[in-house]
């Protein structure tokens, strides 16, 4: 899933990075790699604080899920002023120009995420892959553990149910905060796995 984020990324910096004249194009890649790491740690960072209700908001939120709009949520806000840090620290980049990079890039790369994840004709997307892969699995075990306890027809629309006042009460692996720490508590197993730039060597690796 983290390939594939990568390349949506890319797809998404055409103006930002790639025809930007404040951007070097040898950087181009490195930019994009950084940027990837962005996202990827910033929807994990928010799971393994508990945030999963954020995370499930922000993706079946509709209306804010498009374009400028993203601007007014504090994910994609946290992710904008973390990737401008990036710029200016490791790419020398201006203050406004690092800004404007953040701004342009980040709530779109959101936008095709939302899209793509809720594109019921997209199989490379979903929003249960993009939490499996930032919990280490969690998520396709916690469905496991609902569906082997006695809740046999319990699928992920059912956990996004649970968030969204849609779904019943959860069977045999307890109740959403329960799951919700299982997520967490993967998400935060990743954290200590890829630290010290461990992702960022992984998202590296995609840059041909």
């Amino acid at each position: 899933m983290l390939e594939e984020l990568f390349n949506l990324v890319k797809g998404s910096a055409g103006d930002a990075v790639i025809n930007n004249p404040d951007v070097p194009n040898e950087q181009n890649n490195e930019v994009v790699a950084e940027a990837t790491n962005t996202v990827a740690s910033g929807l994990r960072n928010m799971v393994a604080g508990g945030g999963l209700d954020s995370i499930i908001s922000l993706f079946k939120g509709g209306g804010e899920g498009s374009g400028k709009g993203l601007l007014s949520n504090p994910i994609v806000n946290m992710m904008i002023g973390h990737f401008a840090g990036k710029l200016m620290n490791k790419f020398n980049l201006g203050g406004n120009q690092a800004s404007n990079v953040a701004n342009n890039l980040i709530p779109s790369v959101i936008s095709n995420l939302i899209s793509k994840t809720n594109d019921p004709g997209n199989s490379t997307f979903s929003l249960e892959g993009l939490l499996n892969s930032i919990t280490g699995g969690k998520t396709a075990e916690v469905v496991q553990e609902q569906q082997s306890g006695g809740n046999s027809g319990f699928n992920f629309q059912d956990l996004i149910g649970q968030f969204t006042g849609g779904g019943g009460q959860s069977g045999g692996g307890g109740g959403i905060m329960d799951i919700v720490s299982k997520l967490a508590g993967g998400a935060q197993e990743q954290q200590q796995r890829n630290g010290g730039g461990g992702l960022m060597d992984l998202i590296k690796g995609f840059i041909k």
